[in-house]
């Protein structure tokens, strides 16, 4: 973990990255655009905020977030709000009326806020580029999924053994992998492809100190903050995490 962090100082300290276009804003249009994909039917954060609001809001809002979204990226600094989310535990047994339960038989669905999450959408648009997976990765892209890799397993291994050779196949179960993300290990992947260093600083602060806290019915725990991990619930989450694990299907 030491080594991890001072091997990220040593990186940051001199880190200038690729240059950031000057023309890139958040105009109404897209925000406009991204407000019209947004999923219905969805939980409300934290504050009470639902997709539905957006929805049907003034029609001055998509200038009002347009705006809003600019300066983030402008001093790099996210809303507090933005970092606040809730966990909603779900029983994972069928038969969760007749046994004890413990931690482990509950799943936790995290809640994010409606606007970070908006946020996110329109950085995706903008930014995806940057957060590009190799194409040995077939997680969390549109259009690929569990068959396209056991596909590709199949031809390596039936090209080795059309050659006379053995093929040894190795699984790696990663259990909970999106909550054990180390987050300088993760920036320093960022770094490595030279993203530019306002966005480097607005993903760090989005990501850094988070705080969630679980709801239980009408019920609601104390705040506790998360320092590993990708967030749960967040847009951005997948694309960082193949980022942080591009390199391992390299």
């Amino acid at each position: 973990m030491s080594k991890i962090v001072e091997a990220y100082k040593e990186l940051r300290s001199f880190y200038i990255g690729f240059s950031l276009p000057n023309d890139i804003k958040f105009d109404t249009e897209l925000i406009s655009t991204v407000i019209q994909k947004l999923h219905r039917g969805k939980a409300p954060d934290i504050v009470g905020l639902s997709t539905e609001q957006l929805l049907f809001s003034h029609p001055s809002l998509p200038l009002i977030l347009s705006r809003l979204f600019d300066l983030i990226v402008l001093s790099q600094q996210i809303p507090a709000g933005f970092r606040h989310s809730y966990i909603v535990p779900v029983p994972k047994p069928k038969d969760c009326r007749t046994k004890a339960m413990r931690c482990d038989d509950f799943r936790g669905i995290a809640i994010s806020p409606v606007l970070s999450k908006f946020f996110e959408h329109c950085f995706l648009d903008r930014f995806q580029s940057l957060l590009i997976s190799g194409d040995n990765e077939f997680g969390f892209k549109k259009g690929i999924g569990c068959s396209h890799a056991i596909y590709t397993a199949r031809k390596a291994v039936n090209n080795i053994l059309s050659g006379g050779s053995t093929a040894n196949l190795c699984a790696i179960d990663l259990s909970k992998a999106f909550d054990k993300v180390n987050h300088h290990a993760l920036y320093i992947k960022l770094i490595k492809r030279y993203i530019p260093v306002k966005l480097l600083d607005l993903l760090e602060n989005l990501i850094s100190v988070c705080y969630s806290r679980v709801k239980w019915e009408n019920g609601w725990s104390e705040i506790f903050s998360i320092h590993f991990g990708v967030r749960q619930g967040s847009v951005l989450s997948p694309f960082l995490f193949a980022v942080y694990l591009d390199d391992l299907s390299k």
